[in-house]
């Protein structure tokens, strides 16, 4: 299986496609094991791309510490030093962005171009859905909590208006294939406690490559107006708004190649 070495930790890392290297930080609960995940999509045809579970989660190292952001950010530093780059083009979605964020402030050199996805800077910016004021919610509970608040359009009236999409997203929201994996339910609070720390408001200014903040119109989680307010805090940042909710990424068809076009270069991007 391929583990690196980073901040002292094995993690577990994939890595395929041809093209500028991409480092892709997923969000919250990642887990390479569920499929499809980015290296279906069409970031892997465009880019070396690389993604990896963060500490605490997936097949990655669990270490029961208290874990901070710098942590996760250090760790997307070592990978890379591990993988042989000193820098790279990054995409980070959700908590990933949040990791992002750190990242760019924490190690600048590593980070050609940043995507900040449906995430959120705290403090006096806003602060994404919190997570772990939630923590007693399982299964369904937890996704029909969740379905309204991430995709704002999908209220009660939709879903009784649409029983079986409504269904559908009930099982994905409630599936956790991994749930009874030692340290699976830890990992996840340590994580969840992490990101309910998340602040990087007043440092923004500091980010000094370039940026697309990147957004969905109907994201109760990552709310529109705390994406403009991230932008605007960020020297020279584009904002993008899409169609679509939290998942915007897979919901509207024109984010993947928007993100891959600014990612390039583009400067009609």
């Amino acid at each position: 299986m391929p583990f690196a070495q980073a901040n002292g930790l094995d993690l577990y890392c994939e890595r395929s496609g041809s093209g500028p290297p991409l480092l892709f930080i997923s969000g919250t609960g990642g887990d390479l094991r569920n499929k499809p995940n980015v290296f279906d999509g069409p970031l892997a045809r465009s880019f070396d791309l690389l993604a990896y579970d963060q500490r605490g989660l997936g097949r990655s190292q669990k270490p029961d510490a208290d874990y901070a952001m710098a942590d996760y950010a250090d760790d997307a530093a070592g990978l890379m030093t591990a993988q042989g780059l000193e820098s790279a083009l990054v995409v980070g979605v959700s908590f990933g962005g949040m990791v992002a964020q750190e990242l760019a402030l924490r190690h600048p050199r590593r980070v050609k171009r940043l995507a900040l996805v449906c995430t959120s800077p705290g403090g006096e910016g806003g602060a994404s859905f919190p997570f772990h004021e939630i923590g007693h919610l399982k299964g369904e509970a937890r996704a029909r909590h969740l379905i309204p608040i991430s995709d704002t359009r999908r209220d009660a009236a939709w879903a009784a208006a649409h029983p079986e999409p409504y269904a559908q997203l009930v099982a994905l929201g409630s599936a956790d294939p991994f749930a009874d994996e030692p340290g699976h339910a830890m990992g996840a609070r340590r994580q969840l406690e992490a990101r309910s720390r998340h602040d990087t408001w007043d440092r923004l200014p500091q980010i000094a490559c370039p940026v697309l903040v990147a957004g969905g119109r109907y994201d109760g989680i990552a709310l529109p107006e705390t994406q403009a307010k991230m932008a605007a805090r960020i020297p020279g940042a584009t904002l993008r708004m899409f169609e679509g909710g939290h998942l915007f990424i897979i919901q509207d068809r024109n984010a993947i190649p928007a993100i891959t076009a600014f990612l390039m270069g583009d400067p009609a991007a």
